[in-house]
């Protein structure tokens, strides 16, 4: 049981709130109460996040590719690197890794993450003789963090517009469309909890063709569906060769987008597709801090939020996982563009409370997950935050200290009703951490 100073309930922020629960779902809520004397006390109680995009094995890296080559850096060099690092983990190892960013996520409050997972294949390119083999390991390492997962196998066929062979550093990652679907519904087979789903996601237009992603839409309807699309300049040049039209122009003309698909990154549009992206209905899955990592450029969130878009946020490559800095960048950004502040906040409105709450309601959407919120029979995915400067409770700006603030964190997390967050630290997280440690140990070496 827990007992929170204020919590965000559907209605708003309430005072002195008992939550209660069973199952993994919540079964009570007592507003204007006093707590009994085993609950777990907090500062403030509000939904888990849920992490829209996750390349879990990338978390190996972290840190590792700041060192400038010859030549000028880009999202392009640092993908060889990728490569060279995705070809020299094994089984194992991508059980450590994703287990560790797992335990970050929920230290960080994130309760759900959509894993877009294109890591298949051995190091020769040749399927297990498992063919899920490494998907299952994701599933495995969500069950033991306790994070609940959106499987998301990525359909990777060709290496560029053309289509293009595929690259040597993509070998691991290669399916034709028979094989594929093969390994969904090996991952529908997998899933043993209730909270997990499985959809599926073309990697981009430039690794999925025409047909590619006809046949994938006809054989697999009704699933969550996430693609990478305009990322990058040369990606867009690259679409406008081939097609004639630009990416998301080119996709929302030649298929039925809507609620079901998610457009990861969507960086580079123009007022056009910022507009006819919004009014379809799907969501922006945006990752702030390695977009700024990898120099992607920036998404145009004002127009695409004034225009009734959904967006939702994700950790990507992992090269830093905490909500606050991703909602933190994403407006941080509009505001060096715009050299104004509190872009994306609604007049009169807290821009960390609108942040969250868009966050929140599309990553749901995306995830095909039920409703992040704090009300009976609901999911009891819960984040508290401490506040120990002890001020007056207030919560949008208590949102706001902890989005652009120095004072507030996450301290506590449950999922699915475990309380597998306490005082900031995972309850696994020295073992999960110990075999991290030695995976990057060997493979850097």
């Amino acid at each position: 049981m827990i007992f929170a100073r204020i919590a965000l309930l559907p209605s708003g922020w309430a005072e002195n709130v008992r939550v209660s629960g069973s199952a993994g779902r919540i079964t009570e809520i007592v507003a204007q109460t006093h707590p009994h004397p085993d609950d777990t006390r907090v500062d403030a109680l509000i939904p888990g996040m849920p992490n829209v995009h996750s390349h879990a094995f990338q978390r190996g890296h972290s840190g590792l590719t700041e060192m400038r080559g010859a030549g000028q850096e880009s999202f392009w060099t640092w993908r060889e690197m990728m490569y060279r690092f995705a070809l020299s983990v094994s089984p194992e190892d991508v059980s450590a890794l994703a287990e560790m960013a797992y335990v970050e996520m929920l230290e960080a409050g994130f309760t759900r993450v959509g894993e877009f997972h294109y890591l298949h294949h051995d190091p020769s390119g040749a399927p297990y003789d498992n063919p899920a083999e490494l998907s299952e390991r994701i599933f495995d390492a969500a069950e033991t963090t306790g994070i609940a997962l959106t499987h998301l196998p990525v359909f990777y066929a060709h290496g560029g517009f053309g289509p293009k062979p595929a690259g040597e550093g993509q070998r691991r990652f290669l399916h034709d469309i028979d094989a594929f679907i093969a390994l969904i519904e090996r991952c529908d087979k997998r899933i043993t909890r209730p909270q997990d789903r499985v959809g599926f996601a073309p990697h981009s237009l430039r690794a999925a063709s025409h047909e590619d992603l006809t046949a994938l839409t006809a054989a697999l309807p009704g699933r969550r569906l996430h693609i990478h699309i305009s990322e990058q300049v040369k990606e867009v040049e690259d679409c406008l060769d081939h097609h004639g039209q630009r990416p998301v122009e080119w996709l929302l003309d030649n298929f039925d987008v809507g609620a079901d698909w998610c457009l990861i990154h969507a960086t580079h549009l123009t007022e056009r597709e910022t507009a006819r992206l919004a009014a379809c209905g799907a969501v922006a899955g945006l990752c702030p801090v390695t977009e700024a990592n990898l120099g992607d450029g920036l998404f145009p969130a004002p127009d695409f939020l004034n225009a009734g878009g959904r967006i939702a946020i994700g950790t990507d490559s992992n090269v830093r996982i905490d909500v606050a800095e991703e909602l933190r960048v994403l407006e941080y950004g509009q505001r060096l563009t715009k050299r104004a502040r509190n872009v994306l906040a609604e007049e009169g409105g807290s821009t960390g409370r609108r942040l969250l709450d868009a966050a929140l309601a599309g990553g749901a959407q995306a995830l095909d997950a039920p409703s992040p919120e704090i009300a009976v029979d609901a999911p009891a995915d819960l984040v508290s935050l401490s506040d120990p400067l002890d001020l007056a409770p207030n919560g949008d700006n208590l949102i706001d200290r902890w989005v652009f603030g120095r004072d507030v964190d996450v301290d506590h997390v449950w999922a699915a009703g475990e309380h597998v967050v306490q005082h900031g630290r995972h309850v696994r997280r020295d073992a999960v951490q110990h075999r991290f440690g030695e995976v990057l140990r060997r493979v850097l070496v």
